[in-house]
């Protein structure tokens, strides 16, 4: 039977995995799946959730209305509810009774993981179990955590070592908990230096446990601001590096390059990146302009899915 392997070989996908010096079976898939799968990230809609216009509750079903089978959440929507069983049962029966899958839970507000002090660091550990109880509870597959460290943001080789290392062995932690829920961990480009890709990359590596992973975002690469001036990461070199460690993937519709310029995303060079990292997972749209949020969002998703379907049929 002709596969996706065969069918790939002369495709723009397979010359573009050559490029990056990666095998044209990384992308062998039955024709039967889709080459990614699509879902949407609660935070495209928080508008309407801070200004109580939607309700946590409400948001798988809404999602599906708008063609979408898959969630990803966000803590703070349901922040005092990560150990009320009876409200997570709810959320999941309403995401169930839609047939819509949950993915992940986005978790902010719960300590540094590169906190100042040993007790600190600890008490961050503490404050993620929770969430990970939660996720697990729900179907979900990862956490998503911030490597937000209290080593002050330099581009000093030192300081970047020092934050890896605290951080590192705070991942460390949440991860071996992780492990017996069957939740992965997983960080997010999202400010500082976790927005350098190349320090993200490292700080994975050095955690070193199977459940620790990457949420690379294409459009938090910016690691600094200071008034006007931008220090921003280039955003197709930073999703290449993180790449081999996603367990998930966030798309803005807006890019940064190394001088603190944004432009406009170029789907299919991102999503040729994606791919040629053999990965075939969840690509969560994480869009929605303030006033026109769903709008916004189904425009993202017909632009990813059209790509999709040329990046399929090349």
């Amino acid at each position: 039977m002709k596969n996706r392997r065969t069918f790939l070989k002369t495709s723009g996908l397979a010359a573009a995995a050559l490029g990056l010096g990666i095998p044209e079976f990384a992308f062998a898939k039955t024709k039967a799946d889709p080459i990614f799968k699509i879902s949407l990230a609660q935070w495209s809609v928080n508008p309407l959730l801070f200004g109580g216009k939607m309700d946590n509750l409400d948001f798988a079903v809404e999602a599906k209305k708008h063609n979408f089978d898959a969630v990803e959440y966000v803590n703070q929507f349901f922040k005092d509810k990560a150990q009320d069983k009876a409200y997570l049962q709810e959320m999941k029966t309403r995401a169930e009774g839609e047939g819509v899958t949950n993915v992940l839970i986005m978790v902010d507000g719960e300590g540094q993981l590169g906190a100042a002090t040993p007790d600190e660091r600890r008490q961050t550990v503490e404050n993620h179990k929770k969430w990970v109880e939660a996720a697990n509870f729900l179907g979900c597959h990862s956490i998503r955590v911030n490597s937000y460290t209290a080593v002050p943001f330099s581009q000093d080789p030192k300081l970047e070592q020092e934050a890896i290392d605290v951080c590192s062995s705070t991942l460390r932690r949440i991860c071996e908990f992780a492990n017996d829920f069957n939740i992965d961990v997983i960080i997010e480009n999202h400010g500082g230096y976790s927005s350098n890709g190349k320090w993200l990359a490292e700080l994975i590596k050095q955690t070193s446990h199977p459940r620790a992973g990457t949420l690379p975002d294409f459009g938090n690469f910016v690691m600094k601001r200071d008034g006007e001036e931008i220090l921003s990461y280039d955003s197709y070199r930073g999703v290449d590096e993180l790449m081999p460690f996603a367990k998930g993937v966030s798309l803005k519709t807006k890019v940064w390059d190394d001088r603190g310029r944004e432009t406009g995303l170029d789907y299919e060079r991102m999503m040729k990146i994606v791919l040629a990292h053999n990965y075939h997972g969840y690509v969560g749209i994480e869009h929605g302009e303030r006033g026109r949020e769903w709008e916004t969002i189904e425009e993202a998703r017909i632009n990813l899915d059209q790509v999709r379907r040329t990046l399929e049929n090349a």
